[in-house]
C-alpha cells in the first residue's frame, strides 16, 4: 500500500459568454526556460506533436504559472502535461501530482503504476515531485490551504459522470491558498446543445464548469480561446474520443479526423478569494 503523499524517488471557438477576459500574468512562461522544457528529449516526438493542438506555453502562461509556485496537477493520467510542470517547477517550486488511490480497483492500479514507472524513470526530470491521492468527491491528501496553483485537464466530463463533480471543485477550492489559481481545460459542448449532466460524450458546456467552480466558492477571473477549434463538429457517435489521439473508431474515417485535430476546448481561469 502506498504511502498517502510521497515523492517520486521513494514511490518508485466561439465564446458562449459576455463577459472579457482579463489579462493573464505571461511573463513567468514567454521565457527561454519553458522553450527548453518544450524542447526536451525527456518528451517524446509524438508528445510534442501535440503541442500544435494543446498549445502548453499560451495555457500555462494564461494560467499565470510562475517556477516558485506550489502547483497540483489534478488527475494527470499519462502524465502529458507533468511532462512540461516538473522541470519547470523542480528547481524553486514544488510540482503534485494528484493521482489515483491505489486501492480503488484494477484501473486505478494498472494507471498509476504505469504513472509511477514513468515517473522513477527519469528522476532526473520527476525526483522532487510528490505523488497524492485525488478520490473525486472523497480523497485529496493536499494539505489544505497549501497550493498557489491547482491544474486539470480534460478531466471534469469523468468527474460529471460518476456524479462528483461539484464534490471535486471543493476539493480544489480547499487545496488552494487565499488568491490560488484554478486552471481547468476541457472539451467543449455548444451552449445551444441539448444539456448532458453526465458528460457521455466527453464533452461539457462551459456555463456547466463555470456554475460548478463559482458553487465550490471560486471567481471567474478569465478565459481563453487558445485551445478552441472551430473544425470539431461534436457530432460523432463515439464522442470525443473519434478525434486524435484516441482515434476511438480506429482506422474508419481517420484521416479526416486527423485533418479535424484534438477537440475545441475551454480554458477557465477561477480565483479563490
Amino acid at each position: 500500500m502506498l504511502a498517502r503523499t510521497l515523492t517520486v524517488a521513494a514511490a518508485v471557438a466561439t465564446t458562449f459568454f459576455a463577459a472579457p477576459a482579463l489579462a493573464a500574468d505571461t511573463a513567468a512562461v514567454t521565457t527561454p526556460a519553458i522553450d527548453s522544457v518544450l524542447a526536451s528529449n525527456h518528451r517524446s516526438p509524438e508528445n510534442k506533436g501535440r503541442d500544435a493542438f494543446r498549445h502548453p506555453k499560451e495555457t500555462l502562461a494564461f494560467f499565470g504559472l510562475k517556477p516558485d509556485m506550489t502547483v497540483v496537477e489534478i488527475a494527470p493520467g499519462g502524465g502529458w502535461y507533468t511532462e512540461i510542470l516538473a522541470p519547470r517547477l523542480k528547481d524553486q517550486g514544488k510540482l503534485v501530482l494528484a493521482h489515483a488511490d491505489p486501492n480503488a480497483g484494477t484501473y486505478g492500479r494498472r494507471t498509476l503504476g504505469a504513472f509511477l514507472t514513468k515517473l522513477a524513470g527519469q528522476p532526473d526530470v520527476y525526483g522532487k515531485a510528490e505523488v497524492a491521492t485525488f478520490v473525486p468527491g472523497k480523497t485529496l491528501t493536499v494539505a489544505p490551504g497549501s497550493a498557489d496553483m491547482v491544474l486539470t485537464f480534460r478531466n471534469v466530463h469523468n468527474w460529471m459522470g460518476g456524479g462528483q463533480a461539484d464534490a471535486a471543485f471543493k476539493q480544489f477550492f480547499a487545496a488552494l491558498k487565499p488568491g490560488g489559481v484554478l486552471g481547468v481545460v476541457e472539451h467543449r459542448w455548444p451552449e445551444s446543445g441539448v444539456d448532458d449532466p453526465k458528460g457521455s460524450k466527453g464533452y461539457v458546456k462551459e456555463s456547466a464548469v463555470i456554475r460548478m467552480a463559482e458553487a465550490a466558492g471560486f471567481k471567474l477571473a478569465a478565459r481563453s480561446e487558445i485551445n478552441a477549434n472551430p473544425k470539431d463538429t461534436k457530432d460523432y457517435a463515439k464522442g470525443v474520443w473519434t478525434l486524435p489521439p484516441g482515434f476511438a473508431e480506429g482506422d474508419k474515417d481517420r484521416a479526416r479526423y486527423a485533418a479535424i485535430g484534438e477537440s475545441d476546448r475551454m480554458t477557465l481561469k477561477f480565483v479563490k478569494p
